[in-house]
C-alpha cells in the first residue's frame, strides 16, 4: 500500500493509500462518528471515522487516540463536501505506532515559563510548526539571494582567539596549552579574508554574546548571517540589503500564506514592505525624535522605543546611516566628508521590530586602521592578521549582517525572539 504525506493527498482521490503522523486533536461528534486532526510534518488533515464503514473493531482503535500519540492511519482520500480545495481522509483502520498518556501541554493556558521548560514538545503546536516553517523560508530565501548574486559560502570558525566588537561580553572557553578561546560573535573579521580570494562571500551560522540582556529582542545565542563585498562601497551597500530584505519578503509570502494566517499575521501589512526603502541620517533621525519630544541627544545609541517612533506611520523599512563614531565598531570606514561620522547603516523594520540589519563600508587603509586600533587600545599583535589584509592588496569593501531570528520574528509578527528559534538561550534559560 502506498505510503503517502497530507500534502500529497490531492493527488491520491479516491485511492486507499497509508498516511503516518501525529494526532493533532480528536473529538466525538456521536456514537458513530468522530473526527481525528491528523498531522505528519508536511501539514494537516482532517480524517473522519464513520463506524459503519470501518466496524466496531476498527472504530475502537480511533476511540483509544490520545492528544500526540503517533499512529499511521489506512483510508481514501476525498475532497471535502462544503470547502474547495479542501481534503478529508475516511479512515478504514488504525495502528496506533506509539502512545502518549497524559500529554502535559493541553488546551488550556500555560504560563511562558511552563512551555519554555516543555519546549522540546512546544514546538509541535500549531503556531510553532508554523514560526519554524516560516524560519526554514528565511534562512533560504537568503541563501537563494546571495548565491544567485555572486556571493561565496565562507564559513568562519566559531572559536577565535579574540572579539570582533570589543564592547561585547564573549563567553570564554579553555583552549588546550593555548589559554583560552572564545564563541565567536560575529564572523565578519574572518569574511574580510574571504573577499580578497572570492571577491564577495557569506557565512551562517550560530554566535554567541554574553551580553546580560533582559529585552525580547536578545539571545545568548542565535543565528547570524554575515555577508563582506570587496569593490562595494557605502550606498551599494545599503542597495543589496535592500534587495536582499525584498526577495525574503516576497519568499515569505510567496511559500508560507498558510503559516502566516495561522499566526494572523497582517500580510497586507507584509507586502507594503516590498517597495522602496527610506533613508535617515543619524543626525536626522535625532532631529526627528527631539522633535516628537524624545530625551535622545547626538550621541546616543537608538534604543526600541526611539527605533519604534522612527518607523512609526511607516510601510517599510529605513536605512539610519552615517553614525557618531564615538558609538560604532572600531572597523567602519570614517566619512571623507566629517571624520566624527562613519559610513555604516542600521536597517530599521517597522511595526515596532527595531533593528534587523547592521552594516557599513569598512576601513581600507592600513595606517588609519592602525592608529584608530591604537587610539581604542585594542592589541594589535592579535588584531596583526585582520590589519594584513589592508596591507597586501587593500580594496574598498563593505559588508553587514542580518539576526535571523529577528528577521524571522518580523516576518512571523511575533514579539519575543525566543519564539523564532527551536530551543532559545537566554540569561535564565539553558534547559532544554
Amino acid at each position: 500500500m502506498t505510503h503517502i504525506t497530507v500534502k500529497e493527498i490531492k493527488d491520491y482521490l479516491g485511492k486507499e493509500v497509508k498516511l503516518k503522523g501525529w494526532v493533532r486533536n480528536s473529538r466525538k461528534a456521536s456514537s458513530k462518528l468522530r473526527f481525528v486532526i491528523f498531522r505528519d510534518g508536511s501539514g494537516e488533515v482532517q480524517a473522519v471515522a464513520f463506524k459503519p464503514d470501518m466496524g466496531e473493531e476498527n472504530f475502537e482503535k480511533v476511540k483509544k487516540l490520545t492528544l500526540e500519540c503517533s499512529l499511521e492511519i489506512i483510508g481514501i482520500p476525498q475532497a471535502h463536501p462544503k470547502k474547495e480545495g479542501v481534503f478529508e481522509f475516511h479512515i478504514k483502520d488504525v495502528n496506533i505506532i506509539g502512545e502518549a498518556i497524559d500529554y502535559p501541554i493541553s488546551k488550556k493556558e500555560h504560563g511562558a515559563d511552563f512551555l519554555l521548560s516543555h519546549r522540546h514538545l512546544w514546538i509541535r503546536s500549531r503556531k510553532q510548526t508554523a514560526l519554524l516553517k516560516i524560519r526554514h523560508t528565511v534562512y533560504f530565501a537568503i541563501c537563494e539571494y546571495l548565491n544567485d548574486n555572486d556571493f561565496f559560502r565562507f564559513d568562519s570558525p566559531i572559536l577565535t582567539p579574540n572579539a570582533c566588537e570589543g564592547t561585547t561580553t564573549l563567553f570564554e572557553v579553555p583552549y588546550f596549552d593555548e589559554g583560552s578561546a572564545f564563541l565567536s560573535q560575529s564572523g565578519q573579521l574572518y569574511l574580510e579574508t574571504g573577499i580578497m580570494a572570492l571577491g564577495k562571500v557569506y557565512d551562517f551560522g550560530p554566535v554567541f554574546r554574553a551580553e546580560k540582556s533582559k529585552t525580547r529582542k536578545h539571545l545568548t545565542e542565535f543565528w547570524m548571517m554575515d555577508a563582506e563585498a570587496a569593490f562595494v562601497e557605502h550606498a551599494e551597500n545599503m542597495k543589496i540589503q535592500e534587495e536582499l530584505i525584498r526577495f525574503v519578503v516576497r519568499k515569505v509570502i510567496e511559500k508560507n500564506m498558510k503559516e502566516l494566517e495561522i499566526l494572523e499575521r497582517d500580510v497586507e501589512q507584509l507586502k507594503k514592505c516590498d517597495a522602496p526603502f527610506k533613508i535617515m541620517t543619524h543626525f536626522e533621525a535625532i532631529e526627528y525624535l527631539i522633535g516628537k519630544g524624545s530625551k535622545i541627544t547626538h550621541d546616543d545609541d537608538l534604543g526600541a522605543a526611539e527605533e519604534a517612533m522612527l518607523t512609526e506611520g511607516s510601510d517599510v523599512p529605513i536605512f539610519i546611516e552615517k553614525w557618531p563614531k564615538k558609538i560604532k565598531a572600531f572597523y567602519m570606514k570614517r566619512d571623507p566628508e566629517d571624520p566624527n561620522i562613519v559610513l555604516g547603516s542600521d536597517l530599521i523594520a517597522p511595526e515596532g521590530f527595531g533593528e534587523i540589519i547592521g552594516g557599513s563600508q569598512r576601513e581600507d587603509d592600513y595606517d588609519v586602521l592602525l592608529q584608530i586600533m591604537k587610539d581604542e587600545n585594542l592589541p594589535i599583535e592579535e588584531y596583526q592578521w585582520f590589519l594584513d589584509i589592508r596591507k597586501y592588496g587593500s580594496v574598498p569593501h563593505s559588508g553587514f549582517g542580518i539576526g535571523l531570528e529577528r528577521l524571522v520574528a518580523w516576518m512571523s509578527g511575533v514579539t519575543h525572539i525566543r519564539e523564532a528559534i527551536p530551543f532559545p538561550r537566554t540569561i535564565y534559560r539553558l534547559k532544554p
